[in-house]
């Protein structure tokens, strides 16, 4: 444990932040799971509801710094992508 205040205050502060990107990852990851069930169902309308929601709960998370506006478009694209695909 430390020893000097700001070093003690730094580990309170940084177990907060690491719990409320748990907490957003999960929520992205839990969105992510919906939109692939939806395409591997072969369900258009809700894989574009899926996405929609998707695209809501990256944008907060990149919004926090949970991820990077590149990574996040890609995540996105790439999803996109794959739900135009259903039913040609």
């Amino acid at each position: 444990m430390a020893n000097i205040k700001s070093a003690k205050k730094r580990i309170l502060t940084n177990a907060k932040r690491a719990a409320r990107n748990k907490a957003i990852r999960s929520e992205v990851r839990t969105s992510v799971k919906k939109v692939d069930a939806a395409i591997a169902a072969g369900d258009k309308n809700a894989a574009q509801e899926a996405l929609r929601n998707l695209q809501g709960v990256m944008g907060r998370a990149t919004a926090k710094g949970v991820y990077k506006k590149n990574n996040n478009a890609r995540k996105i694209s790439r999803m996109a992508v794959a739900v135009n695909k259903i039913g040609q």
